[in-house]
């Protein structure tokens, strides 16, 4: 089980809400997520921040690729978040829902020039940036409108953390970023200091993604702290420092998440260790959970189908939806774990594989999963899938992207409507 979900009168609950009651209503596929767990995280990453670093001296940025709609962006807003954006798209999104425009960073790796212009156009607080061409582009957009940007640099700090290879995103042999081990950093960074349009406000690193330990986060600050001492020797002064996110959840029993103030907890004192060695101010502070804050507070419902059983082999269960509401299990092998959710309170007496609709073969949810026995109009639920799965979707298959709903108190509102096929051809020619 996970925070927001419990068991009552036989059923799954997410939030209070029966997730058969959910299914019937709003039909499956069904993206269900608890507002309670998602405020909750938002002021736990806020309290450590504002006690390790003090309070107004950081911002906590929700990193808007694990889960973007409308209504998230306004929940943040509410929490007194800042966001990060990838995309031309998670701005627009953000700003639509009234969210202000100096709490975002646009963070992706390569920019086009609309998105970059649009954001410029829109007041967005920071821009960071990973290769020179951007740099050179954003000093020429920035500039023929007659305006400085709030620049960061991300980095590349040459630390591997322990995940999965594709989602290790801060060691040197990596699409994102500067690397500072081969000089490759500070030459980018003294290049650009003098540029029009530019005010070259920061550095970020983002090491990976699903991180369970504390010690790479660590060793990324130490290293991202020798180099704005660096930067400093050449007469550059950094002001903003973000050391991404990453933070670990539990998606099975067998994920042991530390409780997010513990990273807060140990990094500071690290972070405050080097600025008295080096002989600097602290930074202002950023950090970027994303999975953290959205993945715990999801559940997808789906309706069983089809039962097959190939004898010594596995026992497949057929549900609605699959690769194309959550590709992550085809993309990484990622782990969930799933229930029945009108078998809630039954043992799980069966080892099966958790089978999607679409005409592939790799298109299956999970392999070698403990559940109930499961059979045509059971109701499954996999937990923890509030990140990474509806901002996935796909129409593969012509499948229509499903529904999210909302849950607070017991209570559900939709968030996201659910495809029609017309809504799949709408843009066809």
């Amino acid at each position: 089980m996970t925070d927001c979900t419990d068991i009552k009168n036989g059923h799954l609950t997410v939030g209070g809400a029966d997730c058969v009651d959910l299914a019937k209503e709003y039909g499956t596929p069904l993206y269900v997520m608890d507002e309670n767990t998602i405020r909750a995280a938002c002021r736990e990453f806020k309290a450590s921040m504002d006690e390790c670093y003090g309070e107004g001296k950081g911002m906590v940025c929700y990193a808007t690729k694990a889960f973007c709609c409308k209504e998230m962006c306004r929940i943040m807003a509410d929490e007194g978040m800042g966001i990060d954006a990838v995309s031309g798209g998670e701005i627009y999104t953000a700003l639509a829902a009234g969210f202000p425009a100096e709490r975002i960073v646009f963070t992706s790796n390569n920019k086009k020039d609309e998105e970059i212009a649009y954001a410029i156009d829109r007041g967005v607080g920071r821009i960071t940036c990973d290769n020179i061409e951007e740099l050179y582009r954003i000093s020429a957009i920035a500039n023929g409108k007659g305006k400085t940007v709030r620049v960061v640099l991300r980095l590349k700090p040459g630390v591997e953390a322990h995940t999965f290879e594709a989602v290790m995103t801060g060691k040197i042999d990596s699409k994102f970023g500067f690397a500072i081990e081969t000089g490759e950093a500070l030459r980018a960074a003294k290049e650009v200091a003098g540029l029009p349009g530019i005010d070259l406000a920061g550095v970020h690193c983002h090491i990976g993604s699903q991180i369970h330990e504390i010690a790479p986060f660590e060793k990324a600050a130490e290293v991202m702290f020798g180099f704005i001492a660096a930067l400093r020797d050449e007469g550059i002064m950094i002001r903003d420092l973000s050391l991404g996110g990453g933070f670990g959840i539990r998606y099975t029993d067998a994920d042991k998440p530390l409780p997010y103030g513990e990273y807060m907890k140990h990094v500071s004192a690290r972070a405050k260790e080097c600025c008295e060695k080096l002989g600097l101010d602290m930074p202002f502070m950023m950090i970027e959970p994303g999975r953290s804050i959205a993945a715990p507070a999801g559940v997808t419902l789906y309706t069983v189908g089809s039962r097959k059983t190939i004898p010594g082999i596995h026992t497949y269960i057929g549900v609605d939806g699959g690769m194309c509401d959550n590709p992550r299990y085809a993309l990484y092998r990622s782990e969930y774990t799933a229930v029945i959710a009108n078998k809630a309170d039954q043992p799980k007496d069966e080892i099966i594989t958790l089978a999607g609709r679409t005409c592939e073969s790799g298109d299956l949810i999970g392999e070698g999963m403990p559940l109930q026995h499961a059979e045509a109009g059971d109701i499954a639920a996999v937990l923890a899938t509030g990140a990474y799965n509806y901002s996935m979707a796909s129409h593969y298959n012509r499948v229509p992207n499903a529904a999210v709903v909302m849950v607070k108190d017991g209570k559900a509102r939709l968030a996201v409507r659910r495809e029609t096929f017309e809504d799949v051809a709408r843009n066809d020619v």
